[in-house]
């Protein structure tokens, strides 16, 4: 087999860099706030914890809800989202973009802070369960921005920590290549303003799927 130029191990962000699902998840979150009598999180605070597991971006996104209704809030936003998952769609391209690298022998994986249940479910619709070599969820492991994640991916397929690329759309993402010793790329079209991505020396910020699957041709 050959070996792939620079990446052995390739690991993508879901929501907001693979799939179009920012502003469902976004709308979710609010929604589940007004059904418990809580303000209506803005816009920002909504989509800025996209990526993060579940209790840690309730608590981020609804400050004043409880730890006990924690669960609660889950089970709404759960309501919301899968009331209208079936109108996301991947982003343009990313098929393609996928089946481009498994051809050139990288080993791709998912780092998401979707739960094992949620990813399957979204990978089995969009039929992008067999391109993939591997993932992690927020629900089997620990939630962006702490390493365990890529940590564990790297693990499983014996990956060095500069032979392993996170691609993301958040923060979240970048950092959590930061404390894996990892590169990253981000995407500038998912949930967080790019102009915040500079601190966390991304190699490079991709402004569409095409731009993103060229960088990597080229680079990866």
């Amino acid at each position: 087999m050959t070996r792939p130029q620079r990446f052995d191990l390739i690991a993508f962000d879901w929501d907001g860099t693979l799939f179009d699902s920012t502003a469902l998840i976004t709308r979710s979150i609010q929604n589940a706030a007004e059904d418990l009598g809580l303000p209506r999180p803005s816009d920002t605070q909504a989509s800025y914890v996209i990526g993060m597991g579940l209790q840690a971006a309730m608590a981020h996104a609804v400050p004043d809800l409880p730890e006990a209704r924690f669960a609660e809030m889950g089970e709404r936003f759960r309501h919301h989202y899968l009331a209208a998952q079936h109108e996301v769609i991947l982003f343009p391209g990313v098929p393609e973009m996928l089946a481009d690298l498994q051809a050139r022998h990288h080993w791709l994986a998912v780092a998401t802070g979707k739960s094992r249940r949620g990813l399957d479910e979204a990978m089995r619709a969009v039929g992008l369960d067999q391109l993939f070599d591997g993932s992690r969820t927020a629900d089997e492991t620990r939630s962006k921005p702490h390493p365990q994640m890529l940590l564990e991916l790297m693990r499983e397929f014996g990956a060095e920590p500069e032979r392993t690329l996170m691609i993301g759309d958040t923060t979240h993402d970048l950092q959590l290549a930061l404390n894996a010793g990892c590169a990253s790329v981000g995407v500038s079209y998912g949930a967080h303003d790019h102009r915040s991505f500079a601190e966390f020396q991304p190699l490079h910020v991709a402004h569409s799927v095409a731009d993103l699957q060229q960088w990597l041709l080229q680079h990866a």
